[in-house]
């Protein structure tokens, strides 16, 4: 088997395998041990800075500066998994936030409330159709194919910078009603 099916059959199995684990562990409580209350914050501000070092990654190949690309876009890849690391901690050690809520009260904007879900929705389904775009233009660079690569990144960049600003806008919009 050459290279290139090797790394699309990993790639296929991760991108499956990635979005099952999270929503297995996203339902496993953690019991007997205090909240990770302090992570929401963090990971929100590893989403802004992702989206930050997107920008300048894009700007970096412009210019036609390929190893500061290429080094933020492994930060960038880094990042994102810090992120989900923190993600599911969070989740394993508390009990998820409703939008709009407080004490037992519905005080949200209905008007607000739809705009957040669809934010959050949207968010949840781009973040697991990143996944596979990701590792194919990452492994479009480690097999030397630049070409495929632009191709590939055309597609991920936007949904990328998208998954990464969106959620911040959901951190910003949930974190009122954290308790």
């Amino acid at each position: 088997m050459n290279n290139n099916k090797l790394y699309n059959r990993l790639i296929l199995v991760t991108s499956i395998v990635i979005p099952l684990v999270v929503a297995v562990l996203f339902r496993v409580r953690i019991p007997n041990v205090e909240p990770l209350d302090q992570l929401p914050p963090i990971y929100a501000s590893i989403n802004a800075l992702t989206a930050l070092f997107l920008v300048i990654a894009l700007i970096a190949i412009k210019r036609g500066k390929r190893e500061l690309h290429e080094w933020l876009m492994k930060v960038n890849i880094i990042l994102s998994l810090a992120f989900l690391v923190m993600y599911i901690a969070y989740h394993m050690t508390s009990d998820p936030t409703p939008f709009g809520i407080v004490d037992g009260v519905f005080v949200a904007d209905p008007t607000t409330k739809t705009v957040y879900f669809i934010i959050l929705i949207s968010h949840i389904i781009l973040s697991i159709v990143l996944i596979p775009l990701v590792l194919l233009a990452y492994s479009k660079t480690v097999l030397i194919d630049f070409v495929a690569h632009k191709k590939i990144a055309r597609i991920a960049f936007p949904i990328w910078l998208y998954v990464t600003i969106t959620g911040v806008i959901v951190y910003l919009m949930i974190s009122p009603y954290y308790t």
